[in-house]
């Protein structure tokens, strides 16, 4: 007994759940606010049209009736006003010459009320009632006219028009009355007509909504699903079947397209965190290593000592540097790279970075040739920062070429504005390749060490000082970086003094030089 009543609980509230779903849902939502918009529209113009109707069909025998009471009443009865006798003769030749007696019934009344004779032929109670006599009396020149139930309970309307003498007094009158069944017949009968097309049109409405919505709900849940799936890990998942070329078409592309970006991130990522863990393996396992070396041999062997500390030395700084490029990416992800500009020379940093170069490019084999004017160029920067650029940009210049190649790095001022050049003759960059390189993980040789990053920090550092970064590169042939920033205007005389200067103060330190040698 209790089971039966837990399954029928949960039926209940599945029952409730697909409810709240379907109402929270397209469908349920589209039903309770469109739908109900359109019926409401719709009603509205069917009482408008039904009122239409009915005004129109009413209005066609106000007129008729209007016609009757603008005739020659008044002349036809002007010969019979003299006596009551003499009226009733005058209303009899009035009906028997009224021609429109199939589709009107006349009655003529006495000056009392009372009818003296109706065009049907059949008397009529001298004290029925008729509504808008003394209506007619009180307004002579137009009558009255009113519409209702009359005593046997048919629906009329009827107009009453009173007659007069010569004297202007009230001898009699003539009602005119025309029978609405057959005209609520007909308008009843339009009013089926505009129900049915009503009911009809709604029902059109309310079916090619559901197919549309229907069209809309199947994508969605297709879309849903598949980011279900991209949310689980799955970055293969694709939305294939879509056909219309509309709004839901550019959702899917996009789905598809950001699935594959967070792909291609994703095995960049991966690639990253092997990348940078054999980075870091290799210094540590060197540092290791070698301090195990020197802890076995003791003092014993000075010489092999003094070359594993320069080793540690060497080790340490290479992951030093590793470690501070991770610093400045994960900076620059989270918004927090600062810059500490002051007044800097570009040139002169460009100076110590290539020297500092030169000893490595020797003992790589890599010809070094470096060529920048003799001239000073100030600008708001950080230097570290743009010593980082230089470091970054020589660094990949190195790894990439091989030995017995190239690397020239021309300084070239111009109009207020600094150009810096580093071609190589090394691997070179695919065409495929070559728009990615400034994105964060990526690697166009995965032999080569290096965390991917150096680049993407590059990127955004020239980015900061609002300068220009560019790469320009063939597979095979070799890389060309080109770094542009503006820098202060500084006067042609300033600068030849300047470089005079320190031309002196170098002929003066190499002479104090010779002298201490």
């Amino acid at each position: 007994m209790n089971n039966k009543k837990s399954e029928k609980k949960v039926k209940n509230n599945k029952k409730a759940q697909n409810k709240k779903k379907f109402m929270g849902g397209l469908m349920g939502r589209w039903l309770l606010q469109t739908t109900t918009v359109i019926i409401a529209i719709f009603l509205i113009i069917v009482i408008a049209v039904a009122s239409f109707v009915r005004s129109y069909y009413y209005s066609s025998v106000e007129r008729k009736l209007e016609s009757y009471r603008n005739g020659i009443i008044d002349t036809y009865f002007d010969r019979y006003s003299d006596s009551d006798l003499n009226f009733e003769v005058g209303a009899r030749e009035f009906i028997a010459d009224f021609s429109d007696k199939n589709s009107v019934e006349v009655w003529v009344i006495d000056k009392y009320g009372g009818v003296i004779i109706s065009s049907t032929g059949f008397q009529v109670s001298k004290f029925i009632k008729i509504p808008e006599y003394e209506s007619a009396k009180a307004n002579i020149s137009e009558g009255a006219s009113w519409s209702g139930e009359s005593e046997s309970g048919e629906h009329i309307m009827s107009l009453t028009k009173v007659i007069t003498n010569t004297t202007g007094d009230i001898i009699g009158a003539v009602r005119y009355i025309i029978s609405l069944e057959d005209i609520d017949s007909q308008i009843n009968s339009w009013y089926l007509v505009i129900a049915i097309a009503f009911v009809l049109l709604i029902l059109l409405i309310v079916l090619i909504g559901v197919l549309f919505i229907n069209s809309i709900k199947k994508p969605i849940s297709e879309i849903n699903d598949t980011a279900k799936m991209i949310a689980d890990g799955n970055f293969d998942a694709r939305i294939d079947h879509y056909l219309y070329n509309d709004e839901i078409g550019t959702l899917c592309d996009t789905i598809n397209s950001m699935a594959e970006k967070i792909s291609t991130t994703d095995k960049m990522k991966n690639d990253f965190i092997s990348t940078v863990s054999h980075e870091l393996r290799t210094p540590l396992t060197a540092i290791k290593g070698w301090g195990e070396t020197i802890q076995q041999i003791g003092d014993s062997d000075p010489a092999l000592t003094q070359r594993g500390i320069g080793v540690i030395i060497s080790e340490s700084t290479r992951l030093n540097g590793i470690v501070e490029e991770l610093l400045d990416f994960s900076r620059m992800q989270s918004g927090r790279m600062n810059m500490k500009k002051e007044k800097m020379d570009i040139l002169a940093e460009l100076d110590e970075t290539v020297f500092a170069f030169k000893d490595r490019s020797m003992r790589e084999g890599i010809e070094l040739i470096y060529n920048a004017p003799h001239l000073p160029a100030p600008m708001d920067g950080d230097p570290d920062r743009i010593k980082q650029v230089f470091v970054n940009i020589l660094d990949n210049a190195l790894k990439y070429t091989k030995q017995g190649g190239k690397i020239v790095t021309v300084a070239e001022v111009k109009n207020d504005r600094i150009k810096i050049t580093f071609s190589d003759t090394g691997c070179g960059i695919s065409a495929e390749d070559l728009p990615h390189v400034k994105e964060k993980f990526y690697k166009t040789n995965m032999t080569v060490h290096g965390s991917g990053i150096g680049l993407a920090v590059v990127d955004e550092i020239v980015r900061m000082h609002n300068g220009t970064f560019d790469i320009d590169s063939e597979l095979g042939k070799g890389t060309t970086v080109t770094i542009c920033f503006d820098i202060d205007h500084v006067e042609i005389e300033d600068a030849w003094d300047i470089d005079a200067a320190i031309a002196l103060e170098n002929e003066k330190k190499l002479t104090e030089d010779n002298s201490n040698g």
